[in-house]
């Protein structure tokens, strides 16, 4: 999920012992290893002992942008070889020209991007004000739009008697103003531009300026669970939260500036329109997709930083999400392209509370669907249950036709107690968090399953950087690069198929786990808040994939004649 807040959007580049401990927890075996990872060690060694050889995979990620220079993604990369670069000719007529690694959705003349963007709900309430709101409900013919325009304007405007945020706000610009003069002090005093919030933990104060600088900060970031954070990630983190809610308390006396059509010059609202964006891929926001990236398939046992989970596979890069929401154009444009240029699996780690064109992104899930393409998406992080009808993270399974996408996998995160970090303790056997990450959205019904997205290692912009990051943005790859195993293995398999597998085969924690947002105080089964009860294992499902393909090679057993 690109937009995940101060508490989980930040990535630590500083190993420390916590990370150093734990990273690539993910990719555990629970029995062997002590972490309920996805036992994708375990599963590789099966594949060889069945001396199965993988075929090439494409995965396509729409996120944010992607370092495409970065040592560990490199080899990785989808490249369009029907494509002559740069001699400004769409060579393959897909309608893009010189898509080397993909496409830029936000991409506009001379290699401009989109960076920051408004949120839906604020374009939605302006776009379609004139429209409704000296409407008589009775009368409006178009009720989901005029629903959708009601509830925009409730997530906008609010409620005149409250003035809770507006002071909530100020109290946080003088908290930012006060951090940054702290931030300052603590650079001088610990003569380091950047330190970890462990590091400022230990530091001695050598007078009270000091002292009260170092109160000051090392109480959010112990607040916050961001002591392996260094301080420039967590002062660019209260910056960007800061911003957000000033942008959201501008939105309830101004309309939205229009970024994307000052960048793309396309109309969002006209679906005729198409090849606008560019080739830069790599663009003004590579932390989110980077990380992704890394997470599905970073290039494994090469020695350098981590491994991703699945080998044999190109990642292409179709960015489409801004510092913002993002808009639904440019998700049913990218699902296409993903679609149309070869990629079998397309994760999509981002997700919004509006989607006025949803039409055009469900008809993109059905031909998605059509052509044997498995669509994988995070849940979100709002630790909602989106079981309730009055929850939204778009886009979604469901359809607009009253439909189902089969080829769709909805993801939760799950984390571990034995990372130690906030989800270490047990009581009575229970584990009162962990398994289920605290701040991940959940449903028996609209959550197929959780998969590990807290402290996730990966790799991030800077050739040679690796961090951690956190959110369901980082189970989605997860779970996409097992399923990406699995195709890669058994290519006849069919999105359908490759749902069932990962679902069927998910593995049940022993214990409870802390339901999100109560704080580790309301224990739940997995199976109270997602569909399987379990966490996607790839040693279990490249298992029940072989017997499948080995039941279906069996010639059935002649009948005997009678004689």
């Amino acid at each position: 999920m690109k937009k995940i807040g101060l508490l989980l959007c930040t990535i630590s580049i500083v190993a420390n012992a916590f990370t150093q401990n734990t990273n690539g927890w993910h990719l555990k075996d629970n029995a062997a290893d002590g972490y309920m990872g996805m036992s994708v060690a375990k599963a590789y060694e099966f594949l060889k002992q069945k001396n199965l050889k993988s075929n090439l995979t494409i995965v396509a990620v729409i996120d944010s942008g992607i370092d495409t220079l970065h040592e560990d993604l490199k080899p990785i990369l989808w490249t369009n070889t029907k494509e002559k670069q740069g001699n400004g000719i769409d060579d393959d007529k897909n309608g893009y020209v010189d898509d080397e690694h993909g496409w830029n959705f936000l991409g506009g003349k001379n290699n401009t991007a989109v960076k920051n963007d408004s949120y839906e709900g604020a374009r939605v309430y302006y776009n379609w004000k004139s429209k409704y709101e000296n409407a008589d409900p009775k009368t409006v013919t178009n009720k989901a739009e005029y629903a959708m325009w009601k509830r925009a304007k409730e997530n906008v405007i609010g409620s005149e008697d409250d003035k809770d945020a507006a002071m909530n706000l100020i109290y946080m610009q003088r908290a930012l103003t006060g951090l940054h003069s702290a931030d300052s002090t603590l650079k001088i005093a610990m003569n380091k531009v950047e330190y970890t919030g462990n590091e400022l933990d230990a530091f001695i104060p050598a007078d009270a300026q000091q002292k009260k600088a170092k109160a000051t900060l090392l109480a959010l970031m112990k607040g916050n669970n961001m002591l392996d954070k260094t301080n420039k990630e967590f002062m660019e983190g209260f910056d960007e939260y800061v911003a957000g809610e000033l942008a959201k308390q501008d939105a309830k006396v101004n309309a939205p500036k229009n970024y994307r059509l000052d960048i793309t010059g396309d109309d969002e609202t006209n679906w005729n329109t198409r090849g606008y964006g560019n080739n830069d891929v790599f663009s003004v926001t590579p932390n989110h997709g980077t990380h992704v990236s890394g997470i599905i398939a970073a290039a494994r046992n090469n020695g350098k930083g981590m491994d991703g989970v699945a080998d044999n596979v190109q990642i292409m890069l179709c960015r489409a999400v801004p510092d913002g929401d993002e808009h639904d154009k440019d998700i049913a444009l990218a699902i296409r392209y993903a679609v149309d240029n070869g990629a079998k699996i397309v994760n999509m780690s981002f997700g919004k509370s509006f989607s006025p064109y949803k039409k055009w992104v469900d008809d993109a899930v059905e031909y998605a669907q059509s052509k044997g393409v498995l669509l994988v998406h995070a849940s979100g992080n709002d630790s909602k249950n989106l079981d309730n009808p009055n929850e939204y993270n778009f886009p979604t399974a469901r359809l607009l036709n009253g439909k189902t996408a089969t080829n769709w996998i909805e993801v939760g995160a799950s984390g571990d107690p034995a990372l130690k970090a906030k989800y270490g303790t047990k009581t009575g056997g229970e584990a009162t968090e962990g398994y289920a990450a605290s701040f991940s959205n959940y449903g028996k019904k609209n959550v197929d399953i959780f998969s590990p997205g807290v402290k996730i290692y990966s790799t991030i912009p800077g050739t040679t950087t690796y961090g951690n990051n956190q959110g369901t943005s980082m189970a989605s790859p997860a779970a996409a690069g097992v399923c990406a195993i699995l195709k890669s293995y058994f290519p006849k398999l069919t999105p359908e198929q490759i749902k069932n597998i990962v679902e069927t085969t998910a593995v049940k924690p022993a214990y409870k786990t802390g339901k999100p947002g109560t704080d580790g105080d309301d224990l739940v089964n997995l199976s109270d808040i997602s569909k399987t009860g379990g966490i996607i294992n790839a040693y279990e499902a490249v298992k029940l994939a072989y017997t499948m393909s080995t039941n279906k090679l069996k010639k059935p057993t002649p009948v005997k004649k009678k004689k």
